[in-house]
């Protein structure tokens, strides 16, 4: 009788310590010591002189490896200034300055102080998307699998509001607010990766099967009180929404992914013209640029936009699924034409 009895207790003591504990490992976290590297590399590794991509000019792309086995998995980036910060799906933060020749200078880590659930298994953590306030340095996050927005401090030193949209809740558990987008004017946009409009509400007209639902909101999403309106984004084909990003004149880019199996990526940018995103509208983007083989291709998953003089320069950054035997972590920067 002394095992069942001495399993019982230690089974209710490891409940007691680590609550919700279902015999999983713990969501990895990034370790005190950061440390990053980028390797250069080039748009077309047949020819490193090839830069043209659609409307798009390639200014410089690397790979960025870590030792910290947390590091990886990128689904969101922000750069303010030369200070680049790269948001895990399992919300580990890795920020650095880049230097004029895409070296990785004063890397930092750290990891969300808060979440949905109670932060033991990735999906309490499963961070896809990223906005921010320049004037204010405030920080919204997107979260799959509970679909919820949270804000957070300037440099995610705490968070001070969430909210789960009820229009957001049968967004599926693995394809929520893949975007989160903050706009010139204080407005906040989202598009789900894989949500359709319901079928009662498209009618009889085709094309839902490339239709995602998109939410609108007049200012801050974690207001109390304040509900989105209800757009509809057009992907191409088997495409879905990867990320998005505002550019200064309230023009929107939208990054769009596919996957073939085992391995293969592909992925489209979008330009969405200015006013288009509103209530009730039906919006396609016009193609700027297509990233696939034979050119570096692979599971890009951010995108932003800042601008430097008088050009407006993209930025790209693939999640490796750590699986960095099978995928990188890769960060690329275009010129718009």
């Amino acid at each position: 009788m002394r095992r069942p009895v001495t399993l019982l207790l230690v089974t209710a003591l490891v409940l007691a310590i680590v609550p919700g504990w279902t015999g999983e490992a713990r969501l990895r976290l990034l370790g005190r010591r950061a440390e990053v590297k980028a390797r250069e590399i080039a748009l077309d590794p047949a020819d490193p002189a090839h830069n043209r991509l659609g409307a798009l000019d390639f200014l410089d792309g690397v790979e960025l490896t870590s030792p910290d086995p947390a590091s990886g998995g990128f689904s969101a980036l922000l750069v303010a200034g030369r200070r680049v910060t790269l948001l895990s799906d399992g919300g580990n933060v890795v920020a650095f300055t880049r230097a004029a020749d895409g070296q990785v200078i004063a890397p930092a880590f750290a990891n969300l102080p808060d979440g949905p659930g109670i932060g033991w298994d990735k999906v309490d953590r499963d961070s896809e998307s990223l906005a921010f306030d320049a004037a204010t340095g405030r920080l919204w996050v997107g979260f799959e699998k509970y679909n919820m927005i949270m804000r957070f401090a300037p440099g995610f030193a705490r968070s001070d509001g969430a909210v789960r949209p009820v229009a957001m809740r049968k967004w599926p558990d693995a394809g929520g607010p893949e975007s989160l987008v903050r706009l010139p004017d204080g407005r906040f946009v989202s598009i789900s990766e894989s949500a359709r409009p319901p079928a009662k509400s498209w009618g009889a007209r085709g094309g839902r099967g490339q239709a995602r639902q998109g939410l609108i909101w007049a200012g801050d999403p974690v207001d109390p009180g304040r509900e989105p309106a209800r757009f509809t984004y057009i992907a191409e084909g088997k495409f879905d929404v990867a990320d998005a990003a505002a550019l200064p004149d309230g023009r929107l880019l939208v990054l769009e992914r596919a996957f073939d199996a085992p391995f293969r990526f592909h992925n489209r940018i979008v330009l969405v013209p200015a006013g288009a995103v509103r209530p009730g509208a039906v919006v396609k983007g016009a193609l700027l640029a297509e990233l696939d083989a034979p050119l570096v291709h692979d599971n890009f998953e951010g995108i932003t936009a800042t601008q430097e003089g008088a050009d407006t320069v993209i930025w790209l950054v693939s999640d490796d699924n750590r699986t960095p035997v099978l995928q990188r972590t890769l960060l690329l920067r275009f010129r718009l034409r």
